[in-house]
C-alpha cells in the first residue's frame, strides 16, 4: 500500500507516485524515462495501418506503445474518405475506449461531425464552424465525475486550405511547470482554482458551474489528468497571485518555441487516438467545389487502457 500525501485536489495522491509534489525522487526517476527518447518531431507520432476497424496486433501494439509514451498517437489508415464512423467505434473496443460520451449536438449515436453547420444553434459553437479554436483539453466544462479521460479523432475530409491541429502531451506541460517552480503545479492542483459558469449538459439541458482543478491524479491508473481551456470568455480562475502566475506560465509554455509541441494536419483516413491531449485547431476554408472538412469526434469516459503507471502491461 501507498502512504499518502495531501496534494492531490480531489483525494489523496499516493506517496509513491510521480504526481506526489513532496515525492521528488519518485517524480525525477519517472520524468527521466518519460523524457528519454521522447520525440522531437510530428512525424514521429505516425503510425502506418491498413483498415483501423481491424489493426493488426502490430498495428495495435505500435499505437499503444507511441500512446503510452507521448499520449496520444496519430494513425494513418488506408481507408481514405470513407464514412463510416464504424472506424471510430472500433478503435474504441481495441483500446479499451467503451463509455463514450454523447455531448450536447452530437449525433444520434453519441459520435459528433465536426463539419460546418449552419443549422439550429450550431453556428453558435465554435467547432462546427471554421473559425480558430484556441488550447483547450476536451469537456473542460463537464463535472468533475464525467471528466474526458480518452479521444478519438478520425478524419473523412480535410480542409481545402489550413484545419491545422496542434498537440501537446499534459504531462510534458506538468514536468516543464514542476521544473519551474513546483508552486505553480500545486496552485493548478487546488479544487477551485478554474470554474465554468453554467451552460448546456450532453442532452442540451441546463447544467451548473463545473468547478475544479486544472491538474488532478486518477487513482485507478496512478496517472495525471488535465482540463483546461485559453478561452477568455466565460471562465473564472481563482483570484489570488499564485493562480495568476500559474496561468500566466501555462500560457507561456503553450505558445513557446518548443520541440514538445507537434504540429499536424489530418488528411484522409487518418486519425488521433489519445489521453485527451492539448490541443488547438487553426481556422480553414472549403473551397467551392472542394468536400467541405468533415471529422469524426468520439469522447470518452475511459482513458486508452494500458497507458496509465499501474495499468497492466
Amino acid at each position: 500500500m501507498y502512504a499518502t500525501s495531501t496534494h492531490d485536489a480531489r483525494g489523496m495522491v499516493p506517496r509513491g507516485s510521480p504526481f506526489d509534489l513532496d515525492n521528488e525522487d519518485a517524480y525525477c526517476r519517472w520524468r527521466d524515462a518519460k523524457l528519454a527518447g521522447y520525440p522531437q518531431q510530428a512525424e514521429a507520432l505516425i503510425v502506418e495501418v491498413g483498415d483501423p476497424r481491424t489493426l493488426s496486433d502490430t498495428e495495435a501494439h505500435e499505437l499503444l506503445q507511441q500512446v503510452r509514451k507521448t499520449n496520444m498517437a496519430v494513425y494513418a489508415g488506408a481507408t481514405g474518405d470513407d464514412p463510416d464512423k464504424g472506424i471510430l467505434r472500433a478503435l474504441g473496443r481495441r483500446f479499451g475506449l467503451l463509455r463514450m460520451d454523447s455531448n450536447y449536438l452530437a449525433d444520434d449515436d453519441g459520435i459528433t461531425s465536426l463539419t460546418v453547420n449552419p443549422q439550429g444553434e450550431h453556428p453558435a459553437y465554435i467547432p462546427y464552424t471554421n473559425r480558430p479554436i484556441n488550447w483547450h483539453t476536451d469537456g473542460y466544462y463537464n463535472p468533475l465525475e464525467k471528466q474526458i479521460r480518452g479521444l478519438i479523432l478520425h478524419c473523412v475530409h480535410p480542409a481545402g486550405e489550413g484545419g491545422e491541429n496542434r498537440l501537446m502531451d499534459p504531462e510534458i506541460v506538468y514536468i516543464l511547470m514542476r521544473e519551474e517552480n513546483p508552486d505553480l503545479v500545486r496552485a493548478l492542483m487546488r479544487p477551485d482554482v478554474m470554474t465554468i459558469p453554467p451552460g448546456r449538459d450532453s442532452e442540451g439541458g441546463e447544467r451548473g458551474a463545473a468547478t475544479g482543478p486544472v491538474f488532478s491524479w486518477h487513482p485507478g491508473t496512478d496517472s495525471l489528468h488535465m482540463r483546461y481551456t485559453a478561452r477568455r470568455r466565460n471562465i473564472e480562475w481563482r483570484a489570488d497571485a499564485e493562480t495568476r502566475e500559474a496561468v500566466a506560465c501555462l500560457e507561456r509554455l503553450l505558445e513557446s518555441d518548443t520541440p514538445f509541441r507537434f504540429a499536424t494536419r489530418l488528411e484522409a483516413g487518418m486519425g488521433l487516438v489519445c489521453n485527451n491531449v492539448l490541443h488547438d485547431r487553426s481556422g480553414f476554408n472549403d473551397p467551392p467545389g472542394h468536400p467541405p472538412r468533415l471529422l469524426y469526434r468520439a469522447r470518452f469516459f475511459d482513458r486508452v487502457a494500458g497507458t496509465g503507471l499501474r495499468s497492466p502491461g
